[in-house]
């Protein structure tokens, strides 16, 4: 999940910069998404260390303090270690559920079936009992 970088274009003042990834899963909307993070550390004129998380050169907030859904604005959402969303569309993919809608392909020949509900996005993070 972390990466140390090596950079040279780190903001003033940050000491080191280490790659994050996380996978999130809206639990109102099932909408699932993933996002990198570069996370500068910082130390202040106290002596204190802090980090500074940056998307696309932008500072955010932390990702484990409230994220919010990108699709519906929903704070419930689960965090997850990267590549989970794309493993469960993945899985949802190759299930083809009953009464999936039928979408044209890139190419226009062939159709693709494509029907998502959260249940489909959650399945492959459900734990059987034992």
């Amino acid at each position: 999940m972390s990466e140390i970088a090596a950079r040279t274009d780190l903001r003033a003042g940050a000491t080191a910069v280490v790659n994050e990834s996380y996978s999130f899963a809206c639990m109102r909307c099932g909408h699932g998404w993933e996002q990198s993070y570069e996370i500068e550390h910082h130390v202040d004129a106290d002596g204190r260390e802090f980090v500074m998380y940056v998307v696309n050169g932008q500072v955010v907030p932390s990702p484990l303090s409230r994220p919010s859904c990108a699709n519906c604005d929903h704070r419930v959402v689960r965090i997850m270690r990267p590549g989970r969303v794309a493993s469960a569309q993945d899985a949802a993919h190759s299930q083809r559920p009953a009464g999936s809608v039928k979408a044209p392909t890139v190419d226009g020949e062939g159709t693709e079936q494509h029907h998502w509900h959260l249940s489909d996005l959650l399945h492959a993070f459900q734990r059987r009992a034992s």
